[in-house]
């Protein structure tokens, strides 16, 4: 099977070191360039020790991030930058012949008001924006494997999009009404020096933040509409927590009416029947998506470090309402894990490639 040569631009932080850690042993991609302005010309094992003993990270050290050297470097380049910066180096890298994806937002959103409205300016690119695939490979999976530009989704938005497309699509619960609550670990804020995430200020506590209107709604009611083949608006509160990665995700949904009478005696034992169909028919076949059976629930020590999210609801009979549950890890599967999965497809590769 052909290698392809890959390349990381910010690969010092949390996504980019997962990156780095996921791709140094991929079994197909060559990591030949990893960039950070803050590290650059350090060795990759003396930043990041914990890959000194591998025989690919020996050749490896930090460099300036230059689009038009990575072109000549690599064929496929990821893109762990903030929003807005992310955008400036897509542009000359995609006219330079390469594939990219993109783990920052700047190509989520296919509309640029939404995007203007949700961060505060303008986009950077907004002619690159119809060339965009989502990259939720469940859900995108063909459109992922034709693509030139990934753009790989957020941590909140894949442990909510999982769980609430394959319902919305089988009209199985209403489009008004939806509650998303998400626990996450700190590391989904980045890695950065800021009071509000130094260890004294986050051990012991738990909050939560980005109220009413947290950024990552802008993506997420994108593709519930998509799904739902309407407007769909999702109140979503999201919650830190006193560990390092993880989230655990909580969804409150109304069950379609179509004629279904939530009072009868078998409601909830009718509708937890068409929910498990529904989820099989989605997801049996899927290597990242695991469905649990019985009295199992969703828990983060089952997925971190991996790129499989868990899955699991319940019919609240007194409140006629359905609860659905996921767990992921928000560095694999919520951002690194997922941008290697489009990578497999995108590059011919088996799928779990470097992930299993």
């Amino acid at each position: 099977m052909n290698s392809k040569k890959v390349a990381i631009v910010g690969a010092s932080g949390y996504s980019g070191e997962e990156l780095v850690r996921l791709l140094l042993s991929h079994p197909f991609a060559e990591l030949t360039a990893v960039t950070s302005r803050q590290y650059a010309g350090q060795p990759l094992a003396r930043v990041f020790p914990r890959f000194a003993h591998h025989p690919r990270a020996r050749a490896l050290g930090f460099s300036e991030p230059n689009a038009e050297r990575l072109a000549r470097e690599a064929q496929v380049v990821f893109l762990a930058l903030p929003h807005g910066v992310a955008a400036e180096y897509a542009v000359p890298l995609l006219e330079g012949g390469c594939q990219v994806i993109d783990l920052s937002a700047d190509f989520r959103v296919h509309d640029p008001a939404v995007y203007q409205e949700f961060y505060a300016h303008d986009h950077p690119a907004p002619g690159l924006l119809p060339r965009a695939v989502y990259g939720l490979p469940e859900v995108y999976r063909d459109q992922i494997r034709t693509a030139s530009l990934v753009a790989s989704p957020g941590c909140y938005p894949t442990s909510i999009l999982l769980p609430l497309i394959p319902l919305l699509k089988a009209r199985l619960i209403e489009p008004e009404g939806l509650i998303a609550d998400s626990l996450s670990g700190v590391s989904g804020a980045g890695r950065k020096a800021e009071l509000d995430y130094l260890f004294v200020e986050c051990n012991e506590s738990m909050r939560p933040y980005g109220l009413p209107k947290h950024r990552h709604l802008s993506e997420i009611e994108q593709e519930l509409s998509e799904a739902a083949g309407r407007k769909v608006i999702l109140q979503f509160t999201p919650h830190l927590i006193p560990v390092n990665r993880g989230i655990l995700t909580t969804i409150y949904a109304t069950p379609a009416k179509n004629g279904a009478d939530r009072t009868a005696p078998d409601f909830a034992t009718r509708l937890n029947e068409r929910v498990a169909r529904c989820y099989q028919d989605a997801y049996a076949g899927e290597p990242f998506v695991r469905l649990l059976e019985g009295k199992a629930l969703p828990d983060t020590k089952n997925v971190v470090g991996t790129n499989v999210l868990e899955l699991a609801w319940r019919v609240d009979p007194r409140t006629g309402r359905l609860i659905v549950m996921s767990a992921e890890d928000n560095l694999v599967k919520g951002a690194s894990g997922q941008a290697v999965q489009s990578l497999n497809l995108m590059c011919g590769w088996p799928e779990t490639a470097g992930l299993i």
